[in-house]
């Protein structure tokens, strides 16, 4: 129970339903809160009056309301009380998630048994169009079962499976958030009930290689990430791992070859082309970065130009191979780079 929503909601029919509930009842940490009113606009205000915290509308279709906390990761939604708690549960994903805590006593309520299936860690659909109504609902599935461990029951699993097709109707965004939180396993389980292949993902014997949500979306989903509305960040990222080479040799000049390619993640490259076993060559070779280049773009006496650029590029490697150490060497050698280009 929370005070503060009952301070202010006390005496109303309200209460607290969905993910709050449910994980105050596995002991995890609280830190979004549902609660079900009659007049979700009003009660969010009265919260930020008392509480603290910003106001804005969640949903103008569906008229509900959401309080972000100062200075926390906490938020409070109010969402509204239509048809009496009965028709708001019914309307819930999954049993666990369709337990209800009256805001004015504190006593739960509970018409579809959640609390017995959080006991027996299963995953269990509230009504048998649960897919239909909503298609996220089929990765929350997956999800819930990996983060939970927990298990969906017969029943459920086969509404799933029969409703695969749907995976790929619901916003790119909301697909994009949910596949960022499945492990590994989750990835497997996705693809075992059949919800893989249509958002365009196939299995990879690298996706356990490293744990990291980035690095699994790339393995799993290669060009095919480019479908998702994935962030400037991680197309760069994607860019680096997808063009990525095994290294020839563990050479200075291999590995300077490498790190052009893939920095700042080289590191992530080497598990994404399965030579992990360089890392240390690659962390030496970052540390002994030289804090300045033997010479600039503007010294070399060269129209500005694409050449430039090609010119830099084999100074530092040579640089990094070893075969010259001085500004003399490096003008020399964009000399005979620029006469060459000449020809």
């Amino acid at each position: 129970m929370d005070d503060r929503v009952q301070e202010i909601l006390g005496g109303e029919d309200a209460w607290i339903v969905g993910g709050a509930v449910r994980d105050e009842l596995l002991l995890r940490p609280v830190l979004d809160i549902d609660v079900a009113c009659s007049d979700p606009r009003d009660a969010s205000h009265r919260f930020a009056r008392r509480f603290g915290g910003a106001v804005f509308p969640l949903s103008e279709r569906h008229g509900a309301w959401r309080v972000v906390a100062d200075g926390i990761d906490e938020t409070v939604d109010f969402t509204p009380l239509e048809d009496g708690i009965d028709a708001d549960l019914a309307t819930r994903d999954f049993t666990f998630n369709a337990i209800a805590e009256s805001v004015a006593t504190g006593a739960p309520y509970d018409p579809h048994d959640g609390r017995a299936d959080l006991r027996a860690g299963v995953v269990r659909a509230v009504t048998d169009t649960v897919f239909a109504d909503d298609p996220l609902r089929l990765l929350r599935a997956v999800r819930f079962e990996d983060e939970l461990g927990f298990r969906m029951d017969g029943r459920t699993e086969s509404l799933l499976r029969a409703s695969a097709a749907l995976v790929t109707e619901p916003a790119g965004e909301r697909v994009l958030a949910e596949l960022r939180r499945l492990t590994a396993a989750a990835y497997r389980r996705l693809d075992d009930v059949g919800l893989l292949a249509p958002l365009g993902g196939t299995l990879d014997e690298r996706l356990d290689a490293l744990d990291d949500p980035d690095f699994r979306l790339v393995v799993v989903f290669g060009q095919n990430l480019s479908r998702l509305p994935i962030s400037n960040d991680l197309k760069r990222y994607s860019a680096a791992l997808l063009r990525a080479r095994k290294p020839e040799d563990a050479s200075p000049r291999a590995i300077h070859r490498f790190r052009r390619q893939t920095e700042p993640w080289a590191l992530d490259a080497l598990a994404f082309v399965d030579e992990q076993g360089l890392v240390d060559v690659v962390e030496a070779a970052r540390r002994a970065d030289p804090s300045a280049p033997l010479v600039r773009g503007d010294e070399l006496g060269l129209d500005p130009g694409p050449e430039i650029g090609r010119i830099l590029d084999a100074i530092d490697e040579e640089r990094a191979a070893g075969t010259i150490s001085t500004r003399e060497e490096a003008l020399a050698l964009a000399r005979a780079l620029a006469d060459r280009g000449d020809e």
